[in-house]
């Protein structure tokens, strides 16, 4: 999981630091990957300093032991303010203390290095579940600056995106086409790869 996550990560020229106890598992980096690789726990404050944890924009808590993934997300986000953080989790009774911490978590049995990749890639659209073999998926997007006070219905690729819900200052209501958008409305939808592909690219151009 950890060494396709982070070459994944390397090949949209991320700066990829990768930590672990073993340096035998860096054998298992593909082999064109050129991030950096440091020896040693993920629980050290030392170890976390040296891989530039003090600069990075992510963080996935990959490690085979579900409470150390939960502590080092952890620390990610409150010590160090990281605002991307994915934890992994291996056994459904410590689901609740993930969601006890408000952690971000991916549980390894039903998802894979590609749900950790979209968590980390984009803070403002996430998706949340994909139907059939992934020819529809729910998306949430947090509405940004650049379109507060422009209708829905010019941000929606036709045909393509269908809004499911959206939640402005906690409150979740079904919107009509012409309603406005304010800063951080989150908008639930259901998209094509297609569709959404489109949405980045009208998020991108109004950012």
């Amino acid at each position: 999981m950890g060494a396709e996550l982070a070459y994944r990560l390397y090949q949209k020229n991320y700066q990829v630091t990768i930590i672990d106890e073993e340096d035998a598992a860096f054998n298992n980096l593909h082999p064109n990957f050129q991030g950096r690789t440091i020896r040693g726990e993920a629980l050290s404050e030392d170890v976390l300093r040296r891989a530039g944890i003090e600069y990075a924009n992510g963080l996935a808590a990959v490690t085979n032991f579900d409470s150390v993934n939960a502590v080092v997300a952890y620390v990610a986000r409150t010590v160090y303010q990281i605002k991307n953080v994915v934890a992994r989790n291996y056994n459904a009774r410590y689901q609740v203390l993930h969601e006890s911490l408000g952690l971000q978590m991916v549980s390894s049995t039903m998802w894979g290095a590609q749900r950790f990749e979209q968590l980390l890639d984009n803070s403002d659209m996430h998706p949340m579940l994909s139907v059939g073999h992934g020819e529809v998926e729910i998306y949430e997007i947090t509405v940004p600056t650049a379109w507060h006070g422009r209708e829905l219905k010019a941000l929606l690729p036709s045909g393509q995106c269908l809004i499911v819900a959206l939640t402005r200052r906690g409150k979740a209501m079904l919107p009509t086409a012409e309603m406005l958008l304010e800063t951080e409305d989150i908008l639930h939808l259901s998209a094509t790869p297609d569709g959404i592909e489109e949405l980045r690219k009208r998020l991108g151009k109004e950012n």
